[in-house]
């Protein structure tokens, strides 16, 4: 039903970065490069970051909550740390979630404007690793 999503950044330089590698291990890719945005995806750009250069720094709990379905939880891992690698905050290391309707396993990161991304996947069994 959504079509894509933007995120303002207030410096694309550092923040196209961060996203290549942190999209990376979800097969999403830079599909789209423009002088003031970037869009991301697998086929078609589903995700934009937008330069925002005039941008306030956000409180840490103000950014925009993006959540991306992972196929594994090896994909959440990977996606947490490559995050990691790349300057993101963590907001929450991946770890199983039982919930009293849904059972889930995600991830949660901060970019440098405070945007949180999470990445989850509902694991089939009691398995936390695919």
């Amino acid at each position: 039903m959504i079509d894509h999503i933007s995120i303002a950044v207030s410096n694309l330089e550092r923040a196209v970065p961060f996203y290549e590698r942190s999209f990376a291990p979800l097969g999403m890719i830079r599909l789209v490069t423009r002088p003031a945005m970037v869009g991301f995806g697998k086929t078609y750009p589903e995700v934009w970051i937008n330069l925002r250069a005039g941008m306030a720094p956000l409180p840490l709990d103000s950014g925009v909550h993006l959540c991306l379905r992972a196929k594994t939880t090896d994909e959440v891992d990977a996606f947490y740390a490559a995050a990691i690698a790349a300057g993101g905050v963590s907001e929450s290391a991946p770890s199983l979630r039982p919930h009293d309707r849904v059972r889930y396993y995600a991830t949660f990161i901060a970019d440098a404007d405070g945007n949180r991304i999470e990445v989850v996947t509902f694991p089939k069994d009691d398995a936390t690793t695919s």
